[in-house]
Parts: structure tokens; C-alpha cells; sequence
């Protein structure tokens, strides 16, 4: 069973490689993903990595959660799930 870590504080310039190549020590990376800006394409400055056990993600987790990585404090845990966003719309809470 996989299991998603956020990974939060990352440098901007990181990108779903070097992600990856940081979480590929404590097991398998089945994905590695840079949250970006859909408008301007940059990174957000963090990402989601997926881990294929449990046993692997806690030890990412044990490990990275606030070790130092390209001069910033990195903060890894659990992911919790995606909440589901409302339709935004006339009539339906969007702006007016």
C-alpha cells in the first residue's frame, strides 16, 4: 500500500527529480510531484511524494522532517486528503 507524504518548505528551484533522488534512499518512489502556480509555471515550494509502504514513508518522515536541504528547513508528514472544492460560479459562491 502506498503512502503520500507532503513535503513542505522546499526551495523553489527544486524540481520532481531532485525531489525524488531526496526520498529515493528510504525506499521505492512510485511519484514525486512540485506543486506549481498555474498561472506563472513556478514552484509554490512544496510537493507530494508517494512512498510504496508504510514502513518506507515513516522512515522519510523520521528522517527528513527538519533536515536541512538547499538552505531551507524541510517540513515532511503524512499527507492528509484532498478535500473536495465547491463549484465556483454565478450563483453558486463564486465572486461577484
Amino acid at each position: 500500500m502506498t503512502k503520500r507524504l507532503y513535503v513542505g518548505n522546499l526551495a523553489y528551484g527544486v524540481d520532481n527529480t531532485e525531489l525524488e533522488n531526496l526520498f529515493r534512499p528510504y525506499g521505492t518512489v512510485k511519484s514525486a510531484t512540485i506543486i506549481t502556480d498555474r498561472d506563472t509555471g513556478r514552484s509554490k515550494g512544496f510537493g507530494f511524494v508517494e512512498m510504496s509502504s508504510d514502513a518506507e514513508a515513516e522512515a522519510a518522515i523520521k528522517d527528513l522532517n527538519g533536515k536541512e536541504a538547499s538552505g531551507r528547513v524541510l517540513t515532511v508528514n503524512e499527507a492528509r486528503p484532498r478535500m473536495e472544492r465547491e463549484e465556483r460560479g454565478a450563483g453558486k459562491g463564486g465572486r461577484r
